[in-house]
């Protein structure tokens, strides 16, 4: 009787562990479930990345090159959220290639500076293939284009101020104009020019051909100074333009040129403002960095948000009194 009591005891015990067992069991299974259902969950929620294209010209020109650097140090910011692409172009031929290299490429967006004249066409391809553009600095005529830029007509207009707060409504006026550089330039020229009418018609202005750059400058108004013998101020679009031109009036030993403006925001630039104590140099402040507002417009619409279909950013003038503000010894420029 003992024994058959003891072997129900062991029977009684062996099934209570069994269901203990099978429950543990149970939860176990579900643990593992739960965990491959949220490891599933996390992949399908992960952000997506967005293919984003940047043309830009080759560098023949500090600005150029700070604006290339910006925009590939923007674009590794956002290397959670974007895959990139930086090429440069020495002519709209090549640019013209590289964006089609970029179309095949898949690219979602392209942030193009198309600093060559003949580019609409290959635009608007992209844009008529889905792809979102955003156009740096350049105005171009293409529906669809959105476009990040500093204020080139207020920079004329701020120039002009400039020249007429300094030298006031009287004197000669040398404006140095860029054709090559599109609507960059003409713009700015066409601002100065609105105002010198409106706020000192008396002016005299003579306008020369030059470039950007500093040697284009220098040789330029070496010959602008041989041939005018009095000259107020001169109406200059770029810094690096500016900086060849107070070299052409250092070595000529000239001395009635009171005002020299100038464009960009250089830093090597804005360490000569003090040192000409004679001159008023100036520069409206168009930064390279704007092109990240370029690359930001683009993500913004690669992920569906509402962008102005123009982004300009205002216009700030520095000369002697305030340059140490801008001094920036990380700046590429």
């Amino acid at each position: 009787m003992r024994k058959r009591k003891m072997v129900v005891l062991i029977l009684a015990l062996v099934l209570v562990l069994t269901a203990v067992l099978s429950g543990c069991g149970a939860n176990t299974n579900t643990k593992e479930t739960g965990s491959d259902t949220n490891k599933a969950s996390n992949e399908q929620t992960a952000k997506k990345k967005y293919k984003v294209g940047i043309l830009a010209p080759a560098v023949t020109h500090g600005w150029v090159a700070a604006v290339a650097y910006h925009a590939g140090d923007r674009a590794k910011e956002l290397s959670d959220q974007i895959d990139y692409q930086i090429q440069t172009s020495n002519n709209a031929e090549e640019m013209t290639s590289q964006l089609d290299d970029l179309m095949t490429w898949g690219a979602d967006a392209i942030v193009a500076f198309p600093q060559w004249e003949g580019m609409e066409v290959p635009i608007k391809k992209a844009v008529d293939a889905g792809i979102k553009v955003v156009n740096f600095d350049i105005e171009i005529d293409v529906d669809g284009v959105y476009r990040v830029a500093g204020d080139n007509y207020d920079i004329g207009v701020q120039g002009a101020k400039y020249v007429v707060d300094k030298l006031g409504k009287d004197g000669t006026v040398v404006i140095l104009d860029v054709p090559s550089s599109g609507s960059v330039a003409k713009l700015r020229k066409q601002g100065f020019l609105d105002t010198v009418k409106e706020t000192a018609p008396d002016l005299k202005l003579i306008t020369y051909a030059t470039k950007f750059t500093r040697e284009d400058g220098l040789k330029d108004f070496a010959d602008i100074l041989t041939n005018n013998s009095k000259i107020d101020a001169v109406y200059s679009m770029d810094d690096e333009t500016s900086i060849g031109v107070l070299q052409a009036i250092r070595e000529a030993g000239r001395k009635d040129i009171k005002v020299v403006t100038g464009t960009g925001g250089m830093q090597e630039y804005f360490k000569m403002m003090p040192e000409n104590k004679d001159i008023w140099v100036e520069s409206a402040l168009y930064s390279p960095d704007m092109v990240k507002d370029a690359v930001d417009v683009a993500l913004k619409l690669l992920k569906g948000e509402e962008v102005k279909k123009e982004t300009i950013i205002p216009t700030t003038i520095v000369d002697r009194t305030n340059y140490k503000d801008f001094l920036d010894p990380d700046s590429p420029y």
